[in-house]
């Protein structure tokens, strides 16, 4: 009984201690930036389209150059074909909600609230993250002149689901990706702190854009209710030259290389000690 008193004794005095320190060597903040793709449907250019995107970002210094940083962001990309490959005419878009951890590594000692150190320095940062899409393509009907947009993966524009295609089954939405890249970051004041980087995500999916392999042919898509509009969305060059048809086989993606998506942003951060550190001393109040 004794021992058990002393080790509540100790840990009610530990654990301020361990929290004053955690709030002191920690940031919490804002991200803002835009989000960008590179595949099928886009294979040219790291800044072809770039759509807002927004996150939190929660960051712990170890020490003056390591870090390790928890955050999530929330953005769209899209992308449509290459001057020329037009006659594909392919397209989408897709909202990407992304969670990470990672760590980062200051180039110069950085000093996190005091003088003695670098008021600014690069840096670089890896980690492992994962993310939700959900690629979409809009469709006018040519008849009543409605466009609606329309997901793709439950479509199968590829067969995957299809009795024709058994190999071929349907990709999932939810995935893993590698965030990486560099930065640089200043110190505005004693407590906050400004940050710009730009970061790439390695992927392990080729259906960010939901292009990957070949054409399949109309007559596979036969089942189900959405059956006309998966043949309709998986083959669209008719709607360029009137009546062209890809016929079965024929590459539609190139499936050697997976989809990567970006993110350029300003993150502005605070001291978590200047945000919540009245918390603790009204917890001592009590």
């Amino acid at each position: 009984m004794r021992r058990l008193l002393l080790l509540l004794v100790l840990l009610a005095f530990c654990l301020p201690l361990r929290a004053q320190k955690f709030l002191e060597r920690s940031e919490l903040g804002i991200t803002a930036g835009g989000m960008n793709y590179l595949g099928d449907l886009n294979n040219q250019s790291m800044f072809g389209k770039v759509n807002l995107a927004g996150g939190l970002l929660l960051r712990f210094n170890l020490d003056t150059r390591w870090a390790l940083s928890v955050g999530a962001s929330y953005g769209h990309i899209e992308g449509g074909n290459p001057d020329h490959i037009q006659l594909r005419n392919l397209s989408f878009r897709s909202y990407v909600a992304e969670a990470y951890v990672r760590a980062e590594f200051n180039f110069f000692p950085y000093g996190v609230r005091s003088a003695t150190f670098k008021r600014a320095t690069p840096y670089i940062f890896c980690g492992f993250g994962a993310f939700r899409f959900n690629p979409m393509a809009l469709y006018t009907d040519p008849s009543s002149g409605l466009s609606q947009w329309y997901a793709l993966q439950p479509l199968g524009t590829e067969g995957q689901g299809s009795k024709a295609y058994p190999d071929r089954v349907k990709y999932q939405l939810f995935e893993v990706c590698m965030p990486f890249g560099v930065g640089y970051r200043w110190r505005l004041a004693q407590n906050a702190h400004l940050t710009i980087e730009y970061g790439w995500r390695k992927t392990w999916t080729d259906y960010l854009d939901d292009v990957s392999t070949t054409y399949v042919g109309s007559q596979t898509f036969t089942d189900g209710s959405n059956s006309s509009m998966a043949a309709t969305l998986a083959d669209r060059s008719a709607e360029v030259v009137p009546g062209y048809v890809n016929a079965p086989g024929i590459k539609r993606g190139d499936d050697s290389l997976d989809d990567w998506y970006s993110y350029f942003n300003l993150s502005l951060t605070f001291s978590a000690e200047m945000l919540f550190g009245w918390m603790r001393g009204k917890t001592c109040e009590k």
